[in-house]
């Protein structure tokens, strides 16, 4: 039984009956704050351990999938990624891209302008795997700049036209994403089935060098766990599969593309109308490493979010909910543990420690993910691993204030452009960086 204090009874009563009346009855009444911290302490509780239990399931989804084959559907595919400036590792990616286990693929890259550093890049290195007469086919397009859309959703408009006639799959990617040889192949694969709409993957990022580093490796990979075997998936843009009629079918690029920034939640509105469904692949979850200083990760934060509140509002007022509620629970129990007795303190602290200890173990479960998923990756996963589960505490602080920022602005920065999102339906460009 819970040790909460109670006052004393009233008149009538011996001082050694009271006294014992007053024991009793501290062990069974708790005070108003305590009885608000419980009840909130337990709803947490519950979410905590229902979020474990998803992270066994997505482990033993992620495990299912590495031990199949990634399938013999391989229809004509084009891959359309879009490209701005050369960043670090962007030579290793390029040479992913090209050398997917696929038998008949094509490759399209869209810079914004002939100005981008990529452009001459792009094309000098596409012109020697031309010359080499192996691989994949490539293309490179300029989309130029538009003031109704996100560049990058008006990269990959203009990437459609450069897809060959009788593409039957179309593929939307990232730059910066170093898939594995049999990414494409695993991401095709799920569309053999009539009744998937859109396969995807999901960025995973790994832990490096520094602080922040980790804890962007920590505070994304809480995301891509929300991903499984349900009806509630929703496409990522860095690896997503669609049938081109599909596509077609859908009006993804006359309706759903034509003004907004994000690719992916559109797409995922489009295929929630129709009542189609989005597959999960864990086999195409792509490995990502970024080091930045916190201002550029709190940025890169917040413009998630922002777009989460702008396309998918009712996930980004369940998310605010689950982060007020952790921070509100730890925060009231901190409260109570410098106001309350010493055998009250014990009890909060051992609540408080229970939720901490579920939180480690979805971050422990993550670690084991990572290893699993990136084999490769043994040695940065041995010292910097546990960053998943020692940083889990920290991360619903950060997410609350992604949140709560997003509460109040719906104007982003990226990639040089500052957008302001007044609807789903609606992008002004506020400002643009020359090339």
């Amino acid at each position: 039984m819970l040790d909460w204090p109670f006052r004393a009874p009233g008149r009538g009563c011996s001082n050694s009956t009271a006294e014992t009346i007053r024991i009793e009855a501290h062990f069974l009444v708790p005070t108003l704050p305590e009885k608000i911290f419980l009840i909130f302490a337990a709803l947490l509780a519950i979410q905590s351990i229902a979020s474990l239990r998803d992270g066994f399931r997505f482990l033993r989804l992620v495990r299912a999938s590495r031990r199949k084959k990634p399938g013999d559907f391989t229809p004509s595919a084009a891959v359309i990624i879009p490209v701005k400036g050369v960043n670090p590792g962007l030579e290793t990616n390029l040479a992913r891209y090209l050398e997917q286990d696929y038998p008949n693929y094509q490759l399209v890259f869209v810079v914004a302008s002939e100005r981008d550093p990529a452009h001459d890049w792009l094309r000098a290195r596409l012109q020697r795997h031309e010359d080499s007469r192996s691989g994949a086919c490539v293309a490179l397009r300029v989309a130029g700049y538009s003031d109704e859309r996100g560049e990058k959703v008006n990269n990959l408009l203009a990437g459609l036209s450069a897809v060959a006639a009788g593409t039957e799959v179309l593929v939307f990617a990232d730059a910066d994403a170093r898939p594995s040889s049999d990414w494409l192949r695993g991401l095709v694969a799920p569309l053999a089935d009539s009744s998937v709409t859109v396969s995807t993957g999901f960025r995973w990022y790994l832990p490096g060098e520094g602080f922040v580093s980790r804890l962007r490796a920590a505070w994304d990979t809480s995301i891509a766990t929300l991903l499984g075997d349900h009806e509630h998936n929703f496409a990522w843009g860095g690896s997503m599969a669609i049938r081109a009629a599909e596509f077609a079918r859908l009006r993804v690029a006359e309706r759903h593309w034509a003004r907004t920034v994000s690719d992916d939640y559109a797409l995922t509105r489009a295929v929630r109308e129709a009542r189609g469904k989005i597959r999960f692949e864990p086999r195409c979850l792509i490995a990502s490493r970024e080091e930045s200083s916190f201002g550029d990760f709190v940025n890169w934060a917040n413009r998630q979010i922002i777009i989460t509140r702008v396309y998918m509002p009712h996930l980004w007022r369940m998310g605010l909910a689950a982060h007020l509620l952790y921070c509100g629970v730890l925060s009231g129990g901190l409260i109570l543990l410098a106001l309350e007795p010493m055998r009250d303190r014990l009890i909060v602290a051992a609540i408080l420690a229970g939720i901490l200890l579920l939180g480690l173990a979805k971050g422990r479960i993550r670690s084991i993910v990572a290893r699993e998923l990136f084999p490769e990756e043994r040695e940065s996963l041995a010292r910097h691993g546990a960053s998943y589960w020692h940083l889990a505490p920290l991360v619903p602080w950060v997410m609350l204030f992604n949140f709560v920022v997003a509460g109040f602005t719906r104007c982003i920065e990226w990639r040089g452009t500052r957008y302001e999102l007044p609807s789903r339906d609606e992008v002004r460009i506020l400002s643009r960086r020359s090339d």
